[in-house]
């Protein structure tokens, strides 16, 4: 074999290793991150979107630093959806008021819509109202779980035309096979989605609750980690 055809042959292995090399990388940047939240009612498993990276990395922190460990779900609503991450919420006497707790910073909106929007099993970052915050930044430790409620093709027309939005024919299948909560969407940012564990979230969803929409008998975050699929 000549000097030539062992560089063309050498150029052509060099090439085929770059593009598995970058192959790989792309892999890895895509991997997402698993968490398993151990409750009272059973274990849930999220995955965390990259596309909203700065949400998915402060949960992967508060994750790390077992900030949720022995947090209640401190706001459970039927048919719409459970939240978790009231810092003051670990040992909270019943008749305490909850929903204030946080770290004391926010999160800049990362909301990806209409590519990531309020199906069923979504999480999602909860925050302050528009009015004191016009910007939909996030709390840096509150969450929740959307379980939402089924919705008939007419319910969704008449939305549309009340709010003047389109759904794209992928939200109005979610809506109408597995549902959600569709006036949340484009509102709230959404860094992962449920793969394992509904069935916990269902159990949680319609425990009985008091007038402040928190479960009479409280229901804990155990621990969160973070796993592998």
């Amino acid at each position: 074999m000549n000097r030539m055809k062992i560089k063309k042959l050498f150029m052509g292995c060099l090439a085929a290793l770059v593009v598995l090399f970058g192959s790989i990388q792309v892999q890895a940047q895509e991997a997402e991150t698993i968490v398993q939240i151990d409750t009272d009612k059973g274990k849930i498993k999220v995955k965390l979107y990259n596309d909203t990276p700065k949400h998915r990395d402060n949960f992967i922190k508060n994750v790390n630093d077992h900030l949720y460990d022995g947090l209640l779900f401190h706001r459970v609503i039927k048919q719409f959806m459970i939240q978790a991450g009231d810092i003051n919420s670990k040992d909270a006497p019943i008749e305490q008021h909850l929903g204030d707790g946080d770290l004391g910073y926010t999160i800049p909106a990362e909301i990806v819509f209409p590519k990531y929007f309020h199906k069923r099993g979504v999480l999602a970052a909860a925050r302050v109202g528009d009015e004191e915050n016009p910007e939909r930044a996030s709390s840096a430790s509150q969450f929740y779980i959307v379980t939402g409620k089924f919705f008939t093709e007419m319910e969704l027309d008449k939305m549309e035309k009340e709010q003047g939005i389109t759904f794209t024919p992928e939200q109005r299948e979610a809506y109408m096979l597995e549902g959600g909560t569709p006036h949340l969407d484009g509102k709230y940012t959404i860094f992962g989605e449920v793969i394992k564990g509904m069935k916990v979230v269902d159990k949680i969803q319609f425990t009985e609750t008091n007038a402040e929409d928190r479960p009479v008998e409280n229901i804990r975050i155990k621990s969160m980690k973070i796993v592998k699929k």
